[in-house]
């Protein structure tokens, strides 16, 4: 009958058609189960829908297609076997509804930040921080500032809108322009529900974590470079004089090297 319906569709001159079939089942805030759909889709368009209460599929079309769905419809119901695979993807979205709404819905991941500061041009505030938060789910978050431990703003910090990334994580990020001096610490303070705990990411004005590293690395070298050089010259000066070598006045050596 599907061939059927490809062919009067072609020799209309309808030009490419795809049809397939589309099954839903959407779900309550609880996870239970509102209502089945399974349909015989044409080019993007319901053409034969099932009726779960009554068993039978009847066209949804109502447009120029609506005799050739009708048609479809009858011949879909004269039997079982189409009905049969109908009630059956009914029966999976009942027993799999609970196990896809515990994996997915009612999972935690917990968000990850990050601070970074960028040059505003503003004499007043010239660094603009950001804070980006990333990786998390669900999709309320809230996002605070706090400068030297104290809330920046008002008191009240109502959950900020996320934007989903695509992998059933989402991300957001806020800013705060600042007039940093040296001593200050700006902390990006990160509530969730996946955290015990809020998680705080710090910034403030100095070094960054690069050029900090190379500091340290280059005053441990200096360091060892000191040490060297004065057991060198430890050693230099307490090894015993050359044979023969007469001391001069003020030559300090150790008793017995001469």
């Amino acid at each position: 009958m599907l061939v059927l319906l490809g062919l009067a569709m072609g020799a209309r001159g309808a030009g490419a058609f795809l049809v397939h079939l589309a099954s839903s089942c959407p779900l309550a805030a609880n996870g239970s189960v509102l209502d089945f759909d399974f349909a015989l889709v044409f080019n993007k368009n319901p053409l034969v829908c099932y009726d779960p209460d009554a068993r039978r599929f009847v066209p949804c079309d109502w447009g120029l297609l609506r005799p050739h769905a009708t048609r479809l419809a009858t011949f879909l119901n004269n039997g079982t076997d189409w009905v049969q695979r109908a009630e059956a993807r009914r029966q999976a979205c009942r027993d799999l509804a609970t196990h896809f709404w515990a994996s997915t819905v009612l999972r935690r991941t917990p968000p990850q930040a990050r601070i970074i500061p960028s040059k505003t041009g503003n004499a007043r505030a010239p660094v603009l921080l950001t804070c980006h938060v990333w990786g998390f789910y669900p999709p309320e978050v809230t996002v605070i500032w706090l400068h030297n431990g104290d809330i920046v703003g008002p008191g009240e910090h109502p959950p900020i809108s996320a934007i989903p990334n695509g992998d059933w994580t989402y991300q957001t990020q806020v800013t705060l322009m600042v007039a940093p001096t040296a001593g200050d610490t700006f902390t990006c303070s990160v509530q969730h529900a996946s955290l015990d705990q809020p998680l705080l990411e710090d910034w403030g004005p100095g070094l960054s974590l690069g050029l900090t590293l190379k500091v340290a690395a280059a005053t441990v070298v200096m360091a060892l470079g000191l040490g060297f050089f004065v057991t060198g010259v430890y050693h230099y000066r307490a090894r015993p004089p050359a044979p023969g070598y007469t001391p001069l006045p003020g030559d300090n050596y150790p008793a017995g090297s001469i």
